[in-house]
Order: C-alpha cells, then sequence, then structure tokens
C-alpha cells in the first residue's frame, strides 16, 4: 500500500463519518447536578482546600488568558509599543468589572456572613491594581496576567462566599 492510497483511504473514511454526533441523553441536568454538589461540598470546605470546582474555574481562566492572548492582538488595532498587548490586560479587567457588578447586584438582597469582606475586596482589588501596573511595563508576561487572573478568580469566590451561606443553597 502507497501513501497515496494509504491517504485516499483514510479520507473516505473521514468522508463517511457523520457531520455531527448527538448525546443518547440530555447531558445538562447531569452537569447541573454535579456543579450544584461541588459549589455544596466548596461550601462546606470555606477557607480549606480548593475544590474541584475551583481548580476547574482556574484552568479555565488560564485557558482563557491563552486564547485571547493569541487572538486579541490580531483582533485589536495596535495602539503604541508595550500598551499594544496591554489591550488584554484592559479587556480582562472590563470583563472582570461587569462580572462583579452583575455578582454584587444579585447578592445585594443577601445579607453578607462577614462584616470584613468589602475590606478584603478592596484589598483584592489594590493587589489588581498592582500587578496592572506592572503589566502596563511587560504587557506580555504570563505570569503576570496569570497572577492577575487569580486575583480576579478570588474577589468572585469572595463574594460568592460571603453572600452565599451553606444554608441559603438548600
Amino acid at each position: 500500500m502507497t501513501m497515496n492510497s494509504f491517504e485516499q483511504q483514510l479520507q473516505a473514511k473521514i468522508n463517511e463519518l457523520p457531520d455531527t454526533v448527538n448525546p443518547e441523553k440530555d447531558l445538562w441536568r447531569g452537569i447541573d447536578r454535579g456543579i450544584a454538589a461541588e459549589e455544596i461540598a466548596s461550601l462546606d470546605g470555606a477557607n480549606k482546600e480548593p475544590t474541584k470546582l475551583h481548580w476547574v474555574a482556574m484552568a479555565a481562566s488560564v485557558v482563557l488568558v491563552s486564547v485571547l492572548w493569541v487572538f486579541v492582538p490580531s483582533v485589536l488595532e495596535p495602539q503604541s509599543g508595550k500598551l499594544e498587548g496591554y489591550a488584554l490586560v484592559e479587556s480582562l479587567s472590563k470583563q472582570q468589572s461587569e462580572q462583579l457588578s452583575g455578582l454584587l447586584a444579585s447578592y445585594e438582597s443577601s445579607e453578607p456572613v462577614t462584616e470584613n469582606w468589602e475590606q478584603q475586596l478592596a484589598e483584592l482589588e489594590d493587589a489588581a491594581q498592582a500587578i496592572k501596573l506592572v503589566l502596563k511595563e511587560d504587557p506580555s508576561n504570563p505570569a503576570l496576567l496569570q497572577m492577575l487572573q487569580q486575583v480576579y478568580n478570588q474577589q468572585i469566590a469572595l463574594i460568592e462566599q460571603v453572600h452565599a451561606p451553606k444554608w441559603q443553597q438548600i
């Protein structure tokens, strides 16, 4: 068998495959239950080790940063020198601000379980500002981008833990 006939056979097999494959049952119900179970489990272990949900969120954030890092510069017009790569940081900051606003609005009617959570949130915002200041000088530093994303994740986790205690989830 020559390479040419192998490639033809391979292409024929590929052409025989269906364009889409649908699951045999509704997967969203199981996914939704799994996420809810992880959230309840994470509330039991608040301020302990991160749960699988936290690791998945962090991994998704890293993937998001990586994808944005690759595609955003090609979409946005370059501004100037070092600030060209800083567009990603600005985009992430804007997205975080919108997400925090929405999250705080959704918990507006619930009482927080601690008093100093706003101070903790302000400290995390100060950390994000310090990281963004350094990113202005080195916008392509992946370690700094990851640190910024982790601070953003901590802000979201803080708000969720403070406003959604276990007894409200049940």
